[in-house]
Formats: structure tokens, C-alpha cells, sequence
């Protein structure tokens, strides 16, 4: 079992190469000496940090394995503190799943009747679902503590016809809802009321927060990128994307250090945080070219170590690009065997021992990265 989990032997229990290495060392010992002292640089580091080129990977059955989701899955994400992921989508339901890498069993499913569902998150500390519509004024909060579904209808002060793209501080105390017409509505994530609404030149089409939830990045359809202080809601600066026709996704890394933009071209541009504050237009440092249909999704590993890149309009089309090398690992998506057909959502596990990709056939598809030995 925990070969399967893992993903092969661990070297301190494999006993017959540690007896051949200690026979063999010992003919040798002044010679490795020298050798190690020489490079004892390489060995700190290639133990820690993830190499490139080829990334050690295994297919696991599908996270959803036992309840597939009916037409398309648009959102996977897996919980914050938990062996859980969630998955939801056109079905009107929700689903959760614990991950064991082998079977995933099903956890338990709730049905939102007439509710299609456009996205759905955790909420920080694990407690709570949320949950917006494809055409609704409201969203859905499940409560999983109490194994209750709360509706939240209009909320006061915000006038939109539909509440679809939204997202959640890291530090759980907010909920930001992007609107129409450039307008974003900074609710408290406590009572679901809103705080305060801000305004972009032209029409928002994505946002994130930075990890200490003091700023927000909102990206405009014009590929432009205005960067917000949470707690006066002014601008505090804005950059044009570099070369973008209208911008599709944004994410900011973990470590607070780099900001990846994906435009309607397929170009992903990958910026460092400190450029972005100082200059209006920025030079990326690194152009990601791999895509040649819309980027409409961008996610970096809690590591800040892979960035992955998908775009939901052609299939098989998930790269996962190396950081700090900016260089694409060559062995996946896998190649003439077609497994991921278009990629809707994508997610890496909080320590980043799994990745999972959301397609249109309504499945989960589970990755299990053997750099990382835990979930």
C-alpha cells in the first residue's frame, strides 16, 4: 500500500542497493571524499528543490472514480487541511471524495435542484462550500459542520443579474464577486454582506488575491492590470500585460513572488511581483508560449515551483512549466494517449503530492507527483 501511494521503494528501504553502494564505497573512500567536498553545493540542493526536464509522475484512477459528474466538471479543488477533494459542476452537484491515490472512495454528493453550477470553492478553514450559479442572483453556502445548505440570495447593494466568478481571501475574511461592467464587490466572508465595491476602466475578467490578503490583482478584458489595497479599496497601481488582446486568467504564487497573466492569444506571462508594482508595463520574465488557443487557467503549486497553464478550448491542452527555469516538463501531457480532452479546472493538493485536472467528460483526472512525499 504504501508502495502504491508513494509511488515506488524509498532508497533507506531498499536494502540490496544499500549493501551493493556500502561494498562498493569502501574500495573508493578517499576518492568519494574529495569528489563530495568538491560538490557538496549540488547535493544540498537537488534533494530539495524540484529538477526539470522530466517530471516523476503516476496516473491514478480519476479522483471521482466512484460518481462521475453528468456533461462538464468546472470545478476540482482539494481541501485546505483535509485528504479531500471536491468536485462540482453542470450537474448541479457537489461532490467530495477522499484521495488515497488507489480506489477514492466517495464521501457524500449534495444536489442543488435547477442550480447549475459555474464555480465552487472551500472556504479557508474547510468548514464551507460555496457555490455560484451559471444564470442566478444567489449562491449556495454548504455548511459542512452542520450538513446544511444555506441560500444566499440577492445580496443588498449588489446589482448584478447573474453572480458567477468569485474568490476568497487566503486569509478567510473575505469574498470577492467580479461583476459586470468592470465593478468587483468585496464582501465580508462572515456575514456574505457586502464591504464595498471598486471599478475597473472597461470589463474585469479575472482576479487574485496576494497571499497576505492585502492586495487584489484584477485583470480587464482590455489586458490590463489594476492592483488594489484591500483595506482603503484605492488603486495603487496599474500595468499593462505585455502584448495581450484581452486578458482571460490571473494567479499569484504562494511565496508572493511571481504573477502569471493569460490572455485570449495562449501567451501566459510570467511576471515578478516587485516589477509589477514599479512599472506600467512591465517586462515578463517569462513569455510561456505552449498554448495556442486561450488561456483560461493558470495555477501555481503551493511550492512555487510548477506553474500550470490550460486552456478549455482545444484538447490535451495542460502544460506544466518549471520555476525558476521556466522551461516545460516534456512528459505530459502524455503524448498520443489522450486522457485529458479539455481541461476545465486544475488544482494541486497542499502539499502538492497530487494534481488534478477537471474535464468536459465530467471526470477528475488525479496525478500523483513523486518529488513530494506528502499530500
Amino acid at each position: 500500500r504504501f508502495q502504491q501511494a508513494m509511488g515506488g521503494v524509498p532508497a533507506w528501504a531498499d536494502l540490496e542497493n544499500r549493501k551493493k553502494s556500502k561494498g562498493s564505497s569502501s574500495d573508493s573512500d578517499s576518492d568519494e571524499d574529495d569528489d563530495l567536498l568538491r560538490r557538496t553545493g549540488n547535493f544540498v540542493t537537488s534533494s530539495e528543490s524540484l529538477p526539470r526536464g522530466i517530471l516523476k509522475m503516476r496516473t491514478c484512477l480519476p479522483a471521482n472514480q466512484e460518481r462521475f459528474a453528468d456533461g462538464r466538471l468546472v470545478t476540482v479543488q482539494f481541501h485546505p487541511s483535509a485528504q479531500v477533494v471536491m468536485t462540482a459542476g453542470h450537474d448541479r452537484s457537489v461532490s467530495l471524495f477522499q484521495v488515497d491515490g488507489i480506489r477514492n472512495p466517495k464521501i457524500q454528493s449534495i444536489y442543488l435542484e435547477s442550480f447549475p453550477i459555474y464555480k465552487a470553492r472551500f472556504s479557508v478553514n474547510g468548514e464551507q462550500v460555496i457555490a455560484t450559479g451559471t444564470h442566478h442572483s444567489m449562491f449556495f453556502v454548504y455548511d459542512m459542520m452542520a450538513g446544511s445548505i444555506i441560500p444566499i440570495p440577492r445580496v443588498r447593494g449588489v446589482q448584478e443579474k447573474f453572480l458567477r466568478n468569485f474568490e476568497l481571501s487566503p486569509d478567510g475574511s473575505f469574498m470577492l464577486l467580479i461583476g459586470t461592467s468592470g465593478y468587483l464587490h468585496l464582501l465580508s466572508m462572515k456575514t456574505k454582506e457586502l464591504i464595498s465595491s471598486m471599478k475597473v476602466n472597461g470589463r474585469c475578467s479575472a482576479c487574485a488575491f496576494t497571499p497576505d490578503s492585502s492586495k487584489i490583482y484584477s485583470y480587464s478584458k482590455e489586458g490590463e492590470v489594476f492592483i488594489w489595497d484591500v483595506r482603503s479599496r484605492k488603486c495603487l497601481h496599474k500595468f499593462e500585460d505585455e502584448g495581450s488582446l484581452e486578458g482571460k486568467c490571473i494567479a499569484v504564487s504562494k511565496n508572493n513572488q511571481y504573477v502569471a497573466c493569460g490572455s485570449s492569444t495562449g501567451v501566459v506571462n510570467l511576471y515578478t511581483t516587485d516589477v509589477c508594482l514599479k512599472e506600467n508595463r512591465p517586462k515578463p520574465a517569462k513569455a510561456i508560449m505552449n498554448l495556442v488557443t486561450s488561456a483560461t487557467c493558470v495555477t501555481f503549486n503551493p511550492s512555487t515551483e510548477i506553474l500550470a497553464v490550460a486552456s478549455r478550448d482545444t484538447d490535451e491542452a495542460v502544460k506544466l512549466v518549471h520555476i525558476p527555469s521556466y522551461t516545460v516538463f516534456s512528459n505530459f501531457p502524455v503524448f498520443r494517449r489522450k486522457q485529458i480532452y479539455l481541461a476545465q479546472s486544475m488544482d494541486f493538493s497542499p502539499r502538492s503530492g497530487y494534481f488534478s485536472v477537471a474535464n468536459n467528460k465530467g471526470k477528475a483526472l488525479l496525478f500523483r507527483l513523486k518529488h513530494y512525499s506528502s499530500f
